[in-house]
């Protein structure tokens, strides 16, 4: 088939590269230059494991196009997917601007019938909205059909997930939009649900704040445990093995971050606040995240005395293994809590720090993970890269001031921490 993809961030440019590894002309659309520029030289504007190697791939097998005109690629495709950002607002609701922009231009494009796919996560009701602004821009309702099919991907494993989904979920008005999709996703062979519009725009937000609720409900747990002297990990794991429940999401640690949960989490409160329902569930959980981590860094603050003239060394600065996004990354928190406190930051991280060093320049920045801890009053482990998970401990601690170590995501364990002479501090145990 002749797809568009109409932005290449995370979910516009897997969704391309992944599509024209099938076998489908493939012609993915931005308008920066020099992201178009990096592009057509295989070279992704983002860190994700194995989207390189497709892009390469799709542009030398001639599969794969970059583009800087929706007009052209509209013309040229049987199928548009809209994935632009829809970043949360200042009251978390998604700004669907560059949604609204990019639907103009289709719709002063279309010339012939199209499927125009809503990718990006947006709120119930926006298909409606994208239908309603192709039309205002003269092509006739006939030409085309307004399809949801959002995203479940993870960062980090994303090119997997898109191939290998749980479900690959169809939202549509029209019977033969919805078989569009159906064959365009077949080689894939994964379960199909196919259902209208405002269904598959609930699904995601559904999806996405009960995975979050999970995470916050554990996260609350861990709080207890810390009090009462019990084991989080046990807990979880004894809660885990129902198969009513199951252990996925049931990591206690710093909380959740990234561009999908905190996003969709208050978007749907946003969304119920507009139909007159008080998501109080869904606001609570939000509330137990924001204070996950405060409450770890007043752990070590506690610990320390003050954080006045300290050096604190993190280990982690993404969001998540596996990715350079630092989107509502809790090592941003831990960084400015820090700074505000009159503390010193060291910090290492694989593939994110060029990213942070911009928002934080007074931050020492290092290439190795050896290099941070030196002089540190205490080491943060933020993010749980694997580089990490088998590092020499007692070599990591050799040039501390004190040895004290804050495990935030629960990687290692309090006798192996201090078999290396560390002072051992983690989530959930006290």
């Amino acid at each position: 088939m002749k797809v568009a993809v109409i932005g290449t961030g995370y979910v516009g440019l897997v969704t391309g590269v992944v599509l024209a590894e099938l076998g489908n002309d493939v012609v993915c659309v931005d308008n920066d230059p020099e992201k178009i520029d990096k592009l057509r030289n295989g070279i992704p504007p983002i860190y994700e494991p194995g989207v390189e190697e497709m892009l390469k791939s799709g542009l030398r097998d001639g599969f794969l196009s970059i583009s800087d005109s929706i007009r052209e690629a509209t013309r040229a495709s049987e199928i548009v997917f809209i994935a632009v950002g829809t970043p949360p607002g200042d009251d978390g609701t998604p700004d669907l601007t560059a949604v609204r922009a990019v639907a103009a231009e289709i719709g002063k494009a279309i010339d012939k019938y199209t499927v125009v796919v809503n990718k990006s996560t947006v709120p119930v009701g926006s298909g409606e909205l994208v239908e309603t602004i192709i039309a205002e821009q003269g092509a006739d309702r006939s030409s085309f059909d307004v399809v949801s099919n959002p995203e479940f991907l993870r960062e980090g494993s994303a090119i997997y997930d898109t191939l290998n989904p749980d479900r690959i979920v169809i939202g549509a008005k029209s019977r033969d939009a919805a078989v569009k999709l159906v064959e365009l996703y077949a080689p894939i062979e994964k379960p199909m649900i196919i259902t209208d519009l405002e269904s598959a725009e609930m699904i995601k937000y559904a999806s996405n704040s009960l995975l979050a609720t999970k995470i916050s409900f554990i996260n609350a747990i861990s709080r207890l445990c810390e009090l009462t002297g019990a084991n989080v990990a046990d807990v979880a794991k004894g809660v885990g093995a129902d198969n009513r429940i199951g252990p996925q999401f049931l990591g206690a640690g710093l909380g959740w971050g990234g561009s999908c949960f905190p996003k969709d989490v208050q978007g749907l409160i946003k969304i119920s606040e507009r139909y007159g329902y008080d998501f109080r569930l869904l606001r609570e959980a939000w509330n137990i995240n924001s204070d996950q981590t405060q409450h770890f860094l007043r752990r070590i603050e506690s610990r320390l005395g003050s954080l006045a003239d300290k050096n604190i060394a993190l280990l982690g600065l993404a969001f998540k293994p596996n990715t350079d996004d630092i989107r509502f990354a809790k090592s941003l928190e831990i960084i400015e809590y820090i700074l505000e406190r009159g503390g010193n930051v060291t910090a290492y991280d694989p593939v994110a720090a060029e990213h942070v060093r911009d928002l934080y320049p007074s931050v020492t920045y290092v290439d190795s993970v050896y290099e941070v801890s030196d002089q540190a009053d205490a080491l943060v482990l933020v993010t749980e890269w694997n580089e990490f998970k088998q590092i020499d401990l007692d070599r990591l601690g050799g040039p501390m001031r004190q040895r004290l170590l804050f495990d935030g995501r629960r990687v290692y364990s309090k006798q192996l921490a201090e078999r290396a002479g560390f002072e051992y501090f983690t989530v959930g145990s006290s």
